[in-house]
């Protein structure tokens, strides 16, 4: 599954970095604590927090991340967007609470094992 199957399928909206949209995602990763991320997420996993200033960027580079995705329909900063499109990282934002974004993209994660 790659970045833009997610954010069609789940009507997410591209921010920014849409160079990277086939992107390659293998998991999820829910966190707000940047250093608990870069230290623990898993490479090729999609990551969904709430914050949105540029640090995020420099996360999901050093992570090695498919993706970022924004929830609760917080407002990406235009710098972080600036900076993800210079990288070609993916930003997505979606309305839905983080736990319910989680769910679903494990639920399209697994039938799209299953295929």
């Amino acid at each position: 599954m790659d970045v833009k199957m997610i954010a069609d399928k789940l009507n997410m909206k591209v921010l920014a970095g849409k160079k990277g949209l086939g992107m390659k995602v293998e998991d999820i990763y829910a966190c707000d604590l940047l250093s608990w991320v870069m230290a623990r997420a898993e490479k090729a996993s999609a990551w969904i927090t709430i914050h949105s200033h540029v640090n995020i960027v420099a996360v999901a580079l050093l992570a090695e991340l498919s993706c970022i995705i924004v929830s609760e329909g917080v407002k990406v900063e235009s710098n972080t967007l600036e900076r993800a499109d210079m990288e070609g990282i993916p930003v997505l934002g979606t309305t839905m609470k983080t736990h319910r974004t989680c769910i679903e993209i494990h639920n399209l994660i697994k039938r799209e094992q299953k295929k």
